[in-house]
């Protein structure tokens, strides 16, 4: 029989077997991580060993990509986990999620007869002696959910009601600390607003994982994939089609995702051709450590690749190089005219100005951006151009 009484100075409550003090210790260490969670580890451990478990952690399930991203995880087999990644969608946990509220905890031993029989049972936990697994939806955003769970192997008893229990009594701790995380844009989840962010890039950006496989990927590299001319992705890594570019992007990710690699080198570049002769330049950058990994840990990746069609022409600096360089309204649009490749005369035209005022702004926007040749001019208007799409206007 569970038998509940208050902890002084706190509101909870103390379960039989687990001491006053290590259940406020573990909630103290929950909210920690809402600050920090480089503490989810330990904090996931916690929880885990006052339950009786051997693994455990938080669950990252992308609607959108389909894909089930662990982090904070401990315990498990790395073999257990990409089974459990490509199954998730048909488990019973995603079926029980879908109706689920944030908090409701459950264990797949509440339905033995609905599990055992199941391809989930047989391919995903039989093999690496799983037989039970707890867990409750913590966090849930547009497109995606977090979970916290844990499991036992063969050798220990289902979940028992005590255990749900204790879970229960978690479950708003951890699903608070977690919103607090995500409004703090705090690497703890995938931030919808830096998604929305790499979405807008031209480049397209695919985010590695140490072991070389994409995690995310922005909506300018999923329309390079569906494209297929150049790049693609097999066995949920990046092939590109050129053999060469093949084994060098391979090389240059694994060398980026390496554990010991130097956070401050150099980015490396190399040619993704397809078999027009035309394709991108890919720049491959390591993120596993250091001010960058807190950018990019929301997606568990350790190797970022930029992939860039050079033919590809994003929107011009307008105003901002004006305000740069103290250009008037007239030599802005003088500049942008010559940068559309027009020669004096067809800008005069186009604007409906003569051509010796042309060649007078032209002789300002020299002076005030330190060039005198128009080549040098037009490269420095390209290298401000923000490496983002004009936005697409519907004609009716």
């Amino acid at each position: 029989m569970l038998q509940y009484k208050p902890i002084a100075d706190h509101n909870t409550v103390s379960l039989d077997g687990v001491s006053a003090q290590a259940l406020s210790d573990t909630i103290g260490a929950i909210y920690d991580c809402a600050l920090d969670p480089h503490q989810w580890p330990d904090a996931c451990r916690s929880i885990s060993d006052l339950c009786e478990s051997s693994a455990g952690g938080i669950c990252v399930h992308d609607m959108k990509h389909t894909q089930n991203d662990q982090l904070f995880v401990f315990g498990y087999q790395t073999e257990f986990l990409e089974k459990l990644g490509s199954h998730y969608m048909q488990s019973p946990m995603a079926e029980a999620d879908i109706v689920s509220n944030i908090g409701d905890v459950r264990a797949l031993s509440m339905n033995p007869s609905d599990l055992l029989g199941t391809r989930f049972f047989r391919d995903v936990l039989k093999p690496f002696g799983i037989q039970d697994i707890i867990w409750f939806p913590a966090l849930r955003t547009a497109g995606r959910m977090a979970s916290m769970h844990a499991s036992r192997r063969v050798n220990v008893e289902h979940y028992q009601k005590r255990d749900i229990d204790l879970f229960r009594l978690l479950a708003p701790h951890v699903s608070r600390a977690l919103a607090i995380s995500d409004a703090l844009d705090i690497r703890t989840l995938n931030s919808e607003i830096l998604e929305r962010t790499l979405d807008a890039l031209v480049a397209g950006v695919f985010l590695t994982a140490g072991d070389g496989r994409v995690v995310y990927m922005n909506a300018a590299a999923e329309r390079q994939i569906r494209t297929g001319n150049s790049i693609r992705i097999i066995n949920n890594r990046l092939s590109p089609i050129d053999r060469a570019a093949r084994a060098a992007l391979s090389r240059a990710i694994e060398q980026a995702g390496s554990d010991d690699v130097d956070i401050d080198m150099t980015a490396y570049s190399l040619a993704i051709p397809d078999a027009q002769g035309t394709g991108y330049v890919a720049t491959v950058l390591p993120v596993q450590s250091g001010r960058r990994r807190s950018t990019v840990a929301p997606f568990a990746a350790s190797c970022a690749v930029f992939m860039q069609d050079p033919v590809q022409a994003p929107l011009m600096p307008g105003e901002a190089f004006a305000r740069l360089h103290q250009l008037t309204g007239s030599e802005l649009r003088v500049l942008l005219a010559l940068a559309q490749g027009l020669g004096g005369k067809e800008a005069a035209d186009m604007l409906g100005i003569s051509e010796p005022t042309v060649r007078t702004h032209l002789k300002h926007i020299f002076s005030k951006t330190g060039t005198s040749r128009q080549t040098k001019l037009l490269q420095l208007l390209h290298n401000s151009t923000p490496p983002i799409r004009a936005p697409q206007r519907t004609v009716l």
